[in-house]
């Protein structure tokens, strides 16, 4: 009997044919139970006021509506917070991860002075921190107060992510940095022409990390902005669900033509879309940067 008949026979098997069975039923259930929300949310935002009123668990509108996207986007500030979180989301990603790869660089190199010092610093602030109400007078004692560098500034680098992309750092060999140096690089030129090209795996995924982070950055904007015209797209879609909830009518909506549940899915639809385009793009990176640098310590 040749191999390829033996792998055949063994393939046949009823043992696994009921697991191959039993994988397709579990990972089907986990795929439902993954995709059926976010069906959900969508038919319930494009459902009418009247059908939405009556509940139930809805997969597809029997009778289609925008009023709900209309309501939303009555509002001629809808635009322009979207503008100041596409602008806060792509500066402060960009000061994210410039901040954090200077910073991870010297430390991945075991010559650096004062380097376990330093890392055990960077691991005391994962396990504590100041608190909300030092942390804002900090901010205050800055100036940052109702400005969209508070948003940006504080939390410029995650001690997670510094952590790991040192790791990754550490396992590109020495000899590439060497002969760059060699052909006159300096370590800036090392930084920016040899290493970070080398690990666009591990900064697109933490570019996503960091870019979801300020999407939907929410808190930190109700405690620094003050001024409405300043607001992020989380903290107006809030107000508008609250608008939608107790004065629905001083809107030009009465209650009979618009429902607070419809607003509710609408938002989260409005919400999510945009930095969920995102993922396509950098999803080829981002599998491989999750899993390298997690390695070595």
């Amino acid at each position: 009997m040749s191999r390829e008949q033996s792998y055949v026979r063994v393939d046949n098997t009823l043992g696994n044919k009921l697991f191959d069975g039993a994988n397709i039923i579990v990972l089907t259930i986990i795929a439902l139970v993954t995709v059926l929300p976010f069906i959900y949310i969508l038919a319930v935002s494009f459902t009418s006021p009247e059908e939405a009123a009556k509940g139930g668990f809805i997969l597809f509108p029997k009778s289609f509506s925008l009023s709900a996207y209309q309501y939303i986007f009555s509002t001629d500030t809808l635009m322009r917070s979207l503008l100041v979180s596409i602008y806060v989301t792509t500066l402060g990603t960009a000061i994210n991860l410039l901040l954090t790869c200077l910073m991870a660089y010297p430390l991945a190199k075991q010559t650096l002075r004062g380097r376990q010092p330093i890392l055990m610093a960077v691991l005391f602030t994962m396990l504590f921190s100041g608190g909300l109400i030092p942390t804002y007078f900090v901010v205050s004692g800055m100036g940052l107060t109702n400005t969209l560098w508070s948003l940006m500034i504080p939390n410029a680098i995650s001690a997670f992510n510094l952590i790991v992309l040192k790791n990754f750092f550490q396992q590109i060999p020495d000899g590439l940095e060497d002969s760059a140096r060699i052909d006159g690089c300096t370590d800036v030129g090392v930084l920016f022409r040899i290493v970070i090209p080398l690990s666009m795996p591990a900064i697109a995924t933490f570019g996503m990390f960091y870019a979801v982070s300020h999407w939907n950055q929410f808190f930190s904007a109700i405690i620094y902005i003050n001024d409405s015209d300043k607001w992020p797209v989380q903290v107006l879609l809030r107000e508008i669900v609250i608008l939608a909830q107790s004065r629905i009518g001083d809107t030009g909506f009465d209650e009979t033509a618009i429902q607070p549940q419809t607003i509710r899915m609408a938002v989260i639809v409005f919400a999510t879309i945009p930095i969920l385009l995102v993922y396509p793009f950098l999803q080829k990176h981002f599998a491989k940067g999750v899993m390298l640098g997690s390695v070595k310590g």
